[in-house]
């Protein structure tokens, strides 16, 4: 295999799994969304925050598949690395990809629980909210080691 297609697949995975995570995410928070609005149309604020939440993994993604393309010369032409940078290309990808899909989809089913929280109790959005974003933690050391990994190749 060559360097330059394990190097898109780093990046492509990056992209593609911490996007898959935010989706499924953002998908089953805005189905509770859906419900809780519905009932109490004044909930809209707190709830969009909550669904939107997941979402940020799905970014987390984007941005390191763009700097593995970028630092790989996957963007301009000619692009050329060994078979060895490839394999810490797509290993420098792994843990925003996996921790991306994972976290955004843990974050979604905590932001459902805060949702049904907001639901019953208005006035406790704020910790509902600060729960979710807990979860978030782990999207960011696993952006933090992606990104390290990728600019010290």
């Amino acid at each position: 295999m060559d360097g330059i297609v394990l190097a898109t697949l780093g990046a492509a995975l990056a992209a593609v799994l911490a996007g898959i995570g935010s989706a499924i995410g953002v998908g089953i928070a805005g189905q509770a969304s859906a419900g809780a609005v519905s009932e109490n149309p004044e909930l809209s604020g707190s709830c969009l925050v909550l669904q939107l939440l997941p979402g940020t993994q799905g970014i987390y993604g984007l941005l390191i598949a763009f700097v593995i393309a970028s630092n790989a010369g996957l963007l301009g032409s000619g692009a050329s690395i060994t078979v060895q940078q490839g394999w810490q290309y797509l290993f420098a990808g792994l843990p925003i990809a996996l921790g991306g899909l994972m976290s955004a989809i843990f974050q979604g089913k905590v932001a459902v629980s805060a949702i049904n929280m907001v639901t019953k109790r208005p006035d406790q959005s704020g910790k509902g909210i600060l729960m979710a974003i807990m979860v978030e933690t782990y999207a960011v050391l696993a952006l933090l080691i992606s990104f390290l990994l990728v600019v010290n190749i």
